[in-house]
């Protein structure tokens, strides 16, 4: 005589699913643990991926034009590297020419606000001071610390080396990627780990895309906005606001903050306040009409997903970790959307439809 299950068949799925959980969940944390362990050579590897991603257009439109691909290859890695290397070079001659006017602006603010409202303005004021001491004081403790500093700085460039020789390399054997993940994969599933791959880098391109569109137009009308007002270091400061683009929300609120204690420093609080206009005017715009144009060609992620995913990435690895995180969840994302098409279920067809069949019949 058959027995009763011990559990109902919603506690039975429940469990199921709550087991899956679990195994995804250690998976991948001990994904992440080993990407930790192993970060000197991950970062480069994630590096020279979404910089693969990003020129791919190039190099292929070099191919197109009859270029070997060695050649077109070099030729993609250099016009990074100039164009990197010039926006870098920019962003920080800017940053060190008004970096002293910015705490000077701070201490004027906080003494003309102490003449209206005392104690808060006296608090703004040893703000600022102390702002000027930790400056000192991390001078000298960098000074003291060179060789701690010359190592990191090694360490970047050396990362940065490396990343740029694996994108030369991923450019020129990309035809070889399809290949590899088969011959990775077991024969049963070939096919489907291509296709996973396949989603997986396309929504990273389209992420870096739609990225490097949104911050050049940001950039271009952030500077044109700070070039009109008269602000020092115009350039660098929309330069800064594309790099920062890179890193979706914060980054903006870092930028636009950047911008507008310079124009406070150089220019006063009534242009300080039109550079806050024109700030959230950009952001107005890029989220009303440039993130959903965009979003609706590429991968889409509610803006919650995308703030966890920056969140979880500054915990794991710091700066950093927000800039791989959001192309890494996109192509989670990707991966999941594969899957779905795959083993989703079917969309019920219409009761209106299948009673039209049937009175045919």
């Amino acid at each position: 005589m058959p027995t009763e299950p011990l559990l109902p068949l919603g506690a039975r799925r429940t469990a199921a699913w709550c087991g899956v959980a679990l195994l995804v969940a250690g998976v991948a944390a001990v994904f992440v643990w080993l990407c930790v362990v192993f970060q000197t050579a991950v970062t480069p590897v994630l590096l020279a991926l979404l910089g693969t991603a990003l020129l791919g257009p190039l190099y292929r439109r070099l191919l197109r034009m009859k270029v070997r691909k060695s050649l077109a290859a070099g030729l993609t890695v250099l016009a990074v590297l100039a164009v990197v290397g010039g926006a870098t070079y920019i962003v920080v001659a800017a940053l060190i020419e008004t970096g002293g006017q910015i705490v000077d602006s701070l201490r004027q603010a906080a003494k003309g606000i102490a003449e209206h409202f005392g104690a808060a303005g006296t608090s703004l004021d040893d703000l600022a001071t102390n702002a000027q001491k930790l400056l000192e004081k991390f001078g000298g403790t960098a000074a003291s610390g060179v060789i701690t500093g010359l190592s990191v700085v090694g360490e970047m460039i050396a990362t940065a080396v490396l990343a740029l020789l694996l994108i030369f390399f991923f450019l020129r054997d990309s035809d070889r990627a399809a290949d590899v993940l088969r011959s990775l994969a077991p024969r049963s599933t070939g096919d489907m780990v291509e296709a996973m791959g396949r989603r997986a880098f396309e929504a990273v391109e389209g992420f870096m895309r739609g990225t490097t569109f949104v911050a050049f137009v940001d950039a271009v009308l952030i500077g044109i906005g700070l070039l009109v007002l008269r602000v020092p270091g115009a350039v660098g400061l929309a330069a800064l606001v594309f790099v920062t683009a890179y890193i979706p929300y914060l980054g903006a609120f870092l930028s636009g903050a950047v911008a507008v204690l310079v124009a406070l420093a150089d220019r006063g609080f009534v242009i300080a306040l039109w550079v806050l206009g024109v700030v959230l005017a950009v952001q107005v715009i890029e989220g009303n009409v440039l993130q959903p144009v965009v979003q609706s060609r590429t991968v889409q992620m509610h803006p919650a997903v995308v703030m966890l995913a920056i969140t979880a990435g500054a915990s794991v690895a710091g700066i950093l970790g927000m800039l791989l995180a959001v192309p890494l969840t996109a192509a989670f994302f990707g991966i999941i959307g594969e899957l779905r098409s795959r083993y989703g279920a079917p969309e019920a067809s219409d009761p209106a439809e299948g009673a039209d069949g049937a009175e045919a019949g």
